[in-house]
């Protein structure tokens, strides 16, 4: 019994990173205001659970098994969090449904007044719905699917790593050549981890406001890092077409514009270290 005791505790010990990292990856995907601490207990437990239960003679590493239980653990961790109805959910997801569908038709973000003609409500019901989005803690739709579906190799090969490299690249440029006043509302939400209610006290609009505003910024946000990442060339701007179109294809040239900046600075940084590097050897 001690034997095997002591086999548990070294295998906790030995895998005690496996929780940090399930976590991080967890917590890059829910709202800021998820306790880090919470999820840590459960991943802790859900270890030394693993590790009095693992049966090496089923020849799986225990590394992917304790992160198969871990993960699980996370997620019923999260979902116990989620006191939202399953109607609440429904309308926050058939509004912002709505809402990408009428900006899609219409090239720009949509009134609350067209997003409640098109779902057959009143604009109180969409008012209503966003906040719901806005507050609920975690809505368990994010999880469907098998754990084992969720569960993410942790070696990161070199084409993965420059894929990611250039999604980051562009998400900084895309951010930072929003408009000042959509910018402004990511940076503060995003990055300074303001609450909604705070940040709309201080612009002097309501909360719904603040929400439409990032809801804007997100899929003008979106649209930009899908257009440069899906083409080679950042699409040519038309005098002909509309002003609200014309803006838009800027905001994707702009993006490709700071990239590229950010791109021949790099590039040109190592070789002004080399330059310095050989007239200082001669």
């Amino acid at each position: 019994m001690n034997t095997q005791h002591e086999a548990s505790n070294a295998l906790v010990e030995a895998h005690l990173a496996l929780v940090g990292y399930n976590v991080n990856e967890v917590l890059a995907r829910v709202p800021s205001h998820v306790a880090r601490a919470d999820l840590m207990s459960a991943g802790a437990l859900a270890l030394v659970r693993a590790a009095r239960s693992f049966d090496e003679s089923k020849g799986v590493p225990f590394a992917r098994y304790a992160s198969l239980r871990i993960r699980g653990a996370l997620v019923d961790e999260l979902r116990s969090m989620d006191w939202v109805s399953r109607g609440a959910r429904r309308r926050a997801r058939e509004t912002s449904e709505a809402t990408e569908r009428l900006a899609a038709q219409l090239g720009r973000t949509p009134t609350r007044v067209e997003v409640a003609q098109a779902l057959g409500v009143s604009v109180e019901e969409v008012d209503a719905a966003r906040v719901d989005a806005d507050t609920r803690v975690l809505s368990s739709d994010a999880f469907d699917g098998a754990v084992s579906d969720m569960v993410v190799d942790s070696t990161t090969g070199p084409l993965d790593a420059l894929v990611g490299a250039e999604q980051v690249e562009y998400l900084r440029a895309g951010i930072a050549c929003l408009p000042e006043k959509l910018r402004y509302v990511v940076e503060q939400l995003f990055f300074e981890d303001r609450p909604v209610v705070e940040l709309a006290e201080e612009m002097g609009v309501t909360r719904s406001r603040v929400s439409q505003l990032r809801t804007e910024a997100l899929a003008l946000l979106k649209d930009g890092l899908n257009a440069n990442l899906e083409q080679d060339a950042a699409p040519a701007v038309d005098p002909a077409e509309g002003v609200a179109e014309r803006r838009r294809k800027a905001y994707y040239a702009a993006i490709a514009a700071r990239a590229a900046e950010t791109r021949g600075a790099a590039a040109v940084a190592p070789t002004l270290d080399a330059m310095v590097g050989i007239r200082a050897a001669s």
